[in-house]
C-alpha cells in the first residue's frame, strides 16, 4: 500500500470511527480492517504522523493562490462586464443600481487593493497598470458625465473617492489619474446636482491627498495649462494633449482673469452670485460651502482649510496668486453681509453670542433667535471661518486674504455704510462692526482692521486736522453724535478695540499725543520728571484748581475719617512717594461732595468691590501689554522741542472729556459707556497715561486739561445745582435704590441729573480703585479687604 493509499484509508477509517462507531461493531468492514485498525490504534506515532500529513495537506490547499495572470483576468473580466452592458442593454432608463455595474466596480477596487497589499505600494501591479494604460478612469468619468445609466455619476464619484483613499501609493501626479480627476471636479457643483454629498466627499479626499503630497497641488489646479495658454496667447484646447506626460515645474504662474469663463447662476437663490460652468477645485469648494445641506457645506469648508493650511511656501503662493481663492472667500463674506437686515435692533447685535464657524452646521436649537438672526449667524460664522483660516494659513496666503478683506469688504462695503447719512444705517453697521471686532482673533486680520479704522499716523494729532483719516475722525465724532444710540454704539466699538492685544490701537488713539508730555508746565531742570506722583503742595500751581471756588481745602478733607490710610493698611511707614500715591486715591474718593454721596446709605455699594474688580482687570491689561516694551519711567522733558501751548490731547480724548463734562445732562446708559471707556484707558500701565489720567496734582499747561480737572468742573456745576433742588439727597437715594432694583420705578424729578450724580460717584470710586491697585508697594491682596470707604 502506497503512502497516498495509506493516508486515504486512514482518513476514511477515522471518519468511520468518529462518525459511526457502532457500525464497526459488526459487519464485513470490521473483519477486513480489524487487524490494521488495531495496529493504528496501538501505534500512536503512526497516528500523529497521519494527523501531521493531513494538516499539511489542508494548509497547502488554503495557501494555494491563483497566479497573477488570473487576478488580472478577473479584473479585465469585470471591466469588460461593465463595457458589455452598454453594448447589450436596450433599456436606457434602467437605474444603475439595478445593474451589476456597482458590484463590478467594487470587485475591481477590491482587486486593486489586494494587489497593492501583496506587492507593496512601491510597485505597480498588472491590474493597476491595466487601469492606467487603458484609461479606465477617463472612461468612467465620461460615463459619469453622460449619466448613463441614470445614477452613474454617483457610482463614479464613489469609485474615485475610494480608490484615492484605499490605494496608498501616490497617484495624483500620474497623467491618466489627474486628468480624469480634473474633469470629474469640473462636473461637481453643477446646477440641480443630486450628488452634493458624494461630491463634497470626493473633493475632501482630493484635498487630503494634496495635504499628504503638496507637490501635486499644481496638477489638480491645472496651473501649468493656464500658464501655457497665457504665454502662447492661444485658445487651442489641444495644449494639454501636446504636453503629454511632461513633468510640471515647481514654479507657480499667475492666474489669468476668470472674467471670460462661461458662467451660470448659482442655486443659492442670489441672482448676483455667478458660478463658473467649468470651475476648478477652488470655485467648486466655495460653491459647495453655500449648500443648504449642512454636512456638504461643512465638508467643503474643511476641504478649504486643508488647502489653506499647506505649509509649503510654493503652495501658499500658488493659492494666493494663481487661484481666485481669496477673492471668492471675501465675495462670499460681502454676500452674507449684504443679507443682514438693515433694520435689525442694535441691542440684538450687541448681545449676539460669539460664534464658531461650525455652529451653523449643528442641529441644536438656537436659543438666541430673533428676526434676522439667521443671516447674522451665517455672516459671523463665515467671518470666524476666515479668521480661523487666517490663523492656519502660511504668511503669504494669510496676508493676501487679509488684504482682500480690507479692500473688498472694509473699504468697498463697510466704509460707505459707516459714512452714510442715514442714522439707522450708521447705527446698524457700527454695531455689526463692533461685533466683528470682538470676534476677530487672527493677528493679520486685526492689523487690517486697525489700519482701516485708525490709519498709520504716528505723529501727534493737530486740532484742525480732519482729513488725514476721514473714517477715524468720523467714528470719533460719532462718539459725540446727536443720536445717543449712535454715540453709545461707537463708544462700544472703541472699547472693544481697546481690549485687543494690538499696540497701535492705544498708541494711535492716545499715547502719541502724550509722548512729549506737553500737557505739563515745564519747570527749569525738569524737576517734575524725578517723581511719578507730584507733591500735593503743587496743587496751588494749577490754575484750574486754584480758581475753582468749590474745590477748597475744607471740602477736600471733609471726609478724612473715611480716607485710605497707608499705615492702617500695611502697618509700616513708607516713603513720601507712596504717601503721595495714597493722597491721590483719597482725592478721587473725596471728589464728590457729601451731599451727593449715597453709596454709604445702600448695602452692597461699597468701594471694596471696585478694588477687587480693578485688580483683576489690571492684571489682564498688564498681561496684554507685556510684550509692548513700554517704558517704566516718565520721559524727561528737558529735551522738549514742542511748546506746551501747542498741546492737544487728541480727538479721542477730547470727545471723552467733553462727554464726561456733560455727565449730569446725559442719559444714564451713555454715561455708563463713557466712564467704561475712560476706566479702560486708565488701566493701561503706561506712565504717561497714568500721569495724565490719574494724577490730580500735575501742573497743567495753559489751555490743557486732564481727567481730574474736567471732573472738578463737573463737581462745581453740581454744587450749584444742588442748592436749587430741595430734598436732593432723599431723591438721590430713591433713584439709586431703583437702579439697584430694590425699589420699583416711580416718577422722580431731575432723574437724568440724579442718575448722572450716581454714575459720577461710582466713577470716582472706580478711578480710586484703579490707582490703588496700580501702586507698586501693595502686593498683599488681603489689604484690600479693609478699604471700604462708604
Amino acid at each position: 500500500m502506497t503512502g497516498q493509499e495509506t493516508a486515504t484509508t486512514t482518513t476514511w477509517v477515522w471518519y468511520r470511527i468518529w462518525s459511526h462507531p457502532a457500525s464497526l461493531a459488526n459487519g464485513s468492514q470490521t473483519r477486513k480492517c480489524g487487524p490494521y485498525l488495531v495496529k493504528l490504534l496501538i501505534n500512536s506515532t503512526v497516528i500523529m504522523d497521519m494527523f501531521s500529513k493531513l494538516t499539511n495537506l489542508f494548509q497547502q490547499a488554503l495557501e494555494t493562490r491563483e497566479p497573477p495572470v488570473h487576478l488580472l483576468d478577473s479584473f479585465v473580466e469585470h471591466w469588460k462586464g461593465i463595457t458589455n452592458y452598454y453594448i447589450e442593454t436596450t433599456d436606457e432608463t434602467r437605474p444603475v443600481k439595478q445593474t451589476d455595474i456597482p458590484w463590478r466596480l467594487k470587485q475591481m477596487l477590491d482587486i486593486l487593493v489586494y494587489e497593492e497589499g501583496q506587492q507593496g505600494p512601491e510597485k505597480i501591479g498588472p491590474c493597476m497598470e491595466y487601469l492606467l494604460q487603458h484609461k479606465l478612469l477617463e472612461t468612467l468619468c465620461t460615463l459619469g458625465k453622460a449619466q448613463y445609466p441614470p445614477g452613474m455619476n454617483h457610482q463614479v464619484l464613489v469609485f474615485f473617492s475610494k480608490i484615492l483613499v484605499q490605494i496608498q501609493k501616490p497617484m495624483l501626479h500620474i497623467i491618466n489619474v489627474y486628468r480624469p480627476v480634473q474633469k470629474l471636479v469640473r462636473l461637481c457643483g453643477l446646477l440641480g446636482s443630486q450628488t452634493e454629498k458624494e461630491e463634497s466627499h470626493f473633493l475632501f479626499v482630493i484635498c487630503s491627498r494634496v495635504k499628504q503630497d503638496p507637490y501635486v497641488l499644481n496638477y489638480i489646479l491645472e496651473i501649468e495649462k493656464k500658464k501655457l495658454s497665457k504665454l502662447s496667447n492661444s485658445t487651442s484646447e489641444d495644449t494639454e494633449t501636446e504636453r503629454g506626460g511632461e513633468p510640471l515645474p515647481s514654479s507657480y504662474p499667475a492666474a489669468p482673469s476668470p472674467a471670460s469663463e462661461p458662467t451660470q447662476h448659482s442655486p443659492t437663490g442670489s441672482s448676483a452670485v455667478i458660478f463658473p460652468a467649468n470651475a476648478g477645485l477652488i470655485q467648486v469648494l466655495v460653491h459647495l460651502s453655500k449648500s443648504q445641506k449642512s454636512r456638504v457645506a461643512r465638508k467643503a469648508c474643511e476641504s478649504l482649510l486643508l488647502l489653506a493650511s499647506l505649509p509649503e511656501e510654493e503652495a501658499a503662493e500658488c493659492l494666493a496668486e494663481s487661484t481666485p481663492l481669496c477673492q471668492l472667500l471675501v465675495e462670499r463674506l460681502c454676500e452674507l453681509y449684504s443679507q443682514v437686515s438693515a433694520t435689525i435692533d442694535p441691542t440684538e447685535i450687541h448681545s449676539f453670542p460669539q460664534l464658531h464657524w461650525t455652529d451653523p452646521f449643528t442641529q441644536d436649537e438656537d436659543s438666541h433667535s430673533f428676526s434676522g438672526s439667521e443671516h447674522m449667524k451665517r455672516f459671523f460664522a463665515w467671518l470666524d471661518f476666515l479668521d480661523h483660516l487666517l490663523k492656519e494659513a502660511p504668511k503669504i496666503l494669510a496676508m493676501k486674504l487679509a488684504k482682500e478683506i480690507h479692500n473688498i469688504w472694509l473699504i468697498g462695503v463697510l466704509q460707505p455704510a459707516l459714512l452714510q447719512l442715514s442714522e439707522m444705517g450708521v447705527l446698524v453697521n457700527t454695531a455689526l462692526l463692533c461685533c466683528a471686532v470682538r470676534s476677530v482673533q487672527s493677528p493679520v486680520l486685526m492689523d487690517e482692521l486697525v489700519l482701516f479704522l485708525l490709519g498709520r499716523d504716528t505723529q501727534s494729532e493737530l486740532r484742525l486736522d480732519t482729513e488725514t483719516h476721514v473714517l477715524r475722525y468720523h467714528l470719533i465724532e460719532h462718539c459725540d453724535h446727536i443720536s445717543d444710540e449712535i454715540s453709545i454704539t461707537t463708544l462700544r466699538l472703541f472699547e472693544e478695540l481697546l481690549q485687543k492685544p494690538h499696540w497701535d490701537i492705544i498708541y494711535n488713539l492716545v499715547l502719541r499725543n502724550l509722548e512729549n508730555r506737553c500737557y505739563l508746565i515745564h519747570t527749569p531742570g525738569g524737576a517734575e520728571d524725578s517723581r511719578h506722583f507730584t507733591d500735593p503742595d503743587h496743587v496751588g500751581e494749577n490754575e484750574e484748581l486754584e480758581e475753582d471756588p468749590f474745590f477748597t481745602e475744607d471740602e477736600f478733607h471733609s471726609s478724612e475719617e473715611h480716607l485710605l490710610s497707608r499705615s492702617e493698611l500695611t502697618g509700616e511707614s513708607h516713603c513720601s512717594g507712596q504717601s503721595q500715591a495714597v493722597e491721590i486715591v483719597n482725592s478721587f474718593l473725596c471728589l464728590v461732595p457729601q451731599e451727593a454721596k449715597t453709596s454709604q446709605l445702600v448695602q452692597g455699594a461699597g468701594y471694596d468691590t471696585y478694588v477687587h474688580d480693578a485688580n483683576k482687570q489690571f492684571k489682564e491689561c498688564t498681561a496684554l501689554t507685556q510684550a509692548w516694551d513700554w517704558p517704566q519711567e516718565l520721559k524727561p522733558t528737558e529735551a522738549q522741542t514742542i511748546s506746551s501751548s501747542d498741546f492737544f490731547e487728541g480727538h479721542f480724548l477730547k470727545v471723552l472729556f467733553d462727554r464726561i463734562g456733560r455727565i449730569l445732562e446725559q442719559p444714564y446708559e451713555l454715561n455708563l459707556q463713557v466712564t467704561s471707556v475712560l476706566s479702560r484707558l486708565a488701566l493701561f500701565p503706561h506712565p504717561h497715561l497714568h500721569e495724565y489720567l490719574l494724577d490730580p496734582y500735575i501742573s497743567l499747561a495753559p489751555g490743557a486739561r486732564s481727567l481730574f480737572s474736567v471732573l472738578i468742573r463737573v463737581i462745581g456745576g453740581l454744587m450749584e445745582r444742588i442748592q436749587l433742588i430741595p430734598n436732593f439727597t432723599e431723591m438721590l437715594v430713591q433713584v439709586r435704590r431703583q437702579l439697584m432694583g430694590l425699589d420699583e420705578e416711580t416718577g422722580v424729578d431731575h432723574v437724568i441729573l440724579l442718575k448722572g450724580v450716581i454714575v459720577l460717584e461710582e466713577f470716582c470710586k472706580e478711578l480710586a480703585a484703579i490707582v490703588f491697585v496700580k501702586l507698586p508697594s501693595i502686593d498683599d491682596s488681603s489689604n484690600w479687604q479693609n478699604t471700604d470707604m462708604v
